[in-house]
């Protein structure tokens, strides 16, 4: 039984640290830019689809990741076009791209439903798994690509450029002020949280050596329910950065949906669990966190 309960464990974080990628995207879009970006739901399955296709063609599965994040920067920057250049409201500037990426997504896999890669060299299963502990390897893997991504984002918000982007999700006019086009900063913004967003689908559909077509359902959800439980379980926690908050949250809410499924949730009902913790979590954090400062 512990043993069990172990590799239930170990399985939960390793899905964990996959979405808290996804996360780190939510997390520009929604907490940096004040955009809420339903395109996310079509950049997730793009980069798995992406990455499925070029890895059956004998694609390296580690150019996959750059390959997926490229792809999702392009139709970020596509949203933010549709925003900034034709005055389309940013929810539905989401809503259409999103829909135009369900048909990319079908043509990319050829109007197939779902790739197998069982058979398919992935990060996974390649020469840098070999070098690791069988039992392990999986969790080091992605260990190490979310701490690289994560300190390759740091990094950029020290920038000029990432300093503005923050600047321009919590006072637009103050960017206008100072004369940077602030549409150009929104559509990098874009273009970055899609990246990001991409590379999670990349990572998902090595990690579970398949891609099937419905996995990006509910991810805009999912990677917006880790960056709540981020910020508001650690919003106390003044050393540790605003990444390092949603990777934990990405864990942390993985390892909820794994314990409800533990206590006999019907697996069938993953959805509606996912949407049922996502409204507890949204309860939680407006009658807790802020109920009290709107009290006081």
């Amino acid at each position: 039984m512990g043993l069990h309960l172990l590799n239930i464990f170990q399985g939960a974080v390793e899905m964990g640290l996959v979405y808290a990628v996804l996360a780190l995207g939510l997390y520009i879009s929604y907490s940096v830019l004040n955009f809420p970006d339903l395109s996310v739901d079509g950049t997730f399955p793009m980069g798995g689809a992406i990455t499925a296709v070029c890895i059956v063609a004998g694609v390296n599965p580690w150019l996959c990741l750059f390959i997926a994040f490229a792809l999702g920067a392009a139709a970020g920057c596509v949203t933010g076009l549709i925003h900034v250049k034709l005055k389309v409201t940013n929810l539905l500037s989401g809503i259409l791209m999103m829909t135009a990426l369900y048909s990319v997504n079908l043509a990319v896999i050829a109007k197939r439903s779902n790739i197998a890669l069982f058979t398919n060299r992935t990060i996974f299963n390649g020469q840098l798994a070999k070098l690791l502990p069988a039992k392990f390897s999986k969790l080091v893997i992605l260990i190490l690509c979310v701490a690289v991504i994560k300190l390759l984002f740091d990094l950029y918000m020290k920038t000029k450029s990432g300093m503005i982007l923050r600047a321009c999700g919590a006072n637009e006019q103050l960017v206008k002020s100072v004369n940077v086009d602030s549409g150009k900063v929104k559509m990098l913004g874009l273009a970055l949280a899609n990246g990001l967003v991409a590379t999670s689908g990349s990572l998902f559909c090595q990690y579970n050596m398949n891609f099937d077509l419905s996995t990006g359902t509910g991810s805009m959800v999912i990677g917006l329910a880790s960056v709540i439980i981020g910020l508001s379980i650690l919003r106390k926690v003044k050393f540790a950065k605003d990444t390092s908050k949603v990777i934990v949250g990405g864990i942390v809410y993985y390892l909820c949906i794994s314990i409800a499924l533990y206590l006999g949730l019907d697996p069938r009902l993953l959805k509606l669990i996912t949407a049922s913790l996502f409204l507890l979590i949204l309860i939680v954090n407006t009658k807790i966190f802020r109920g009290g400062k709107e009290d006081a």
